[in-house]
């Protein structure tokens, strides 16, 4: 495959993640920061996203696992998770956060526990949707090349 090719297929998976909700406009400012220095920015900090995540998920299980729930403790966690979510663009993500956090207001343990559940999916799926699309990107090389000085 050509590296026209190959950008083309990159911006292709790009804009299927706008298109199917995944991603929103906070990725494209993310993207917007790359510059010679530091090519893979939007990358690296996805990255740490999704370690960072883990560190959620696990304080996020524990307070599930406590009886009995403490709803507020699990908003106040969900809502520092949302703002990661937000640095990084992830639409699809968001929207279950604020399921979740609803149904804290309600102090619906059902509710909360179901929607956790589908915010993990998400996420798993958001991972690998973007995973490939770095790895795409890395292949593709840069969309633009510098004019050589004449």
């Amino acid at each position: 495959m050509s590296n026209k090719q190959m950008q083309k297929r990159v911006a292709s998976m790009r804009e299927a993640l706008f298109k199917q909700g995944y991603l929103d406009e906070q990725f494209s400012m993310l993207e917007e920061l790359e510059d010679t220095d530091n090519p893979n920015f939007c990358e690296e900090v996805v990255t740490m996203f999704f370690r960072d995540y883990v560190r959620h998920s696990n304080n996020i299980d524990r307070a599930l696992a406590k009886n009995p729930i403490n709803f507020e403790k699990l908003e106040d966690l969900m809502h520092h998770f949302k703002g990661s979510c937000c640095s990084i663009g992830a639409a699809k993500v968001k929207n279950e956060i604020t399921l979740f956090r609803n149904h804290c207001t309600n102090e619906d343990a059902e509710g909360v526990r179901g929607t956790f559940e589908q915010l993990k999916k998400e996420l798993a799926t958001l991972r690998t949707k973007l995973e490939a699309y770095f790895q795409a990107a890395r292949q593709a090389g840069p969309s633009q090349t510098a004019d050589r000085p004449k």
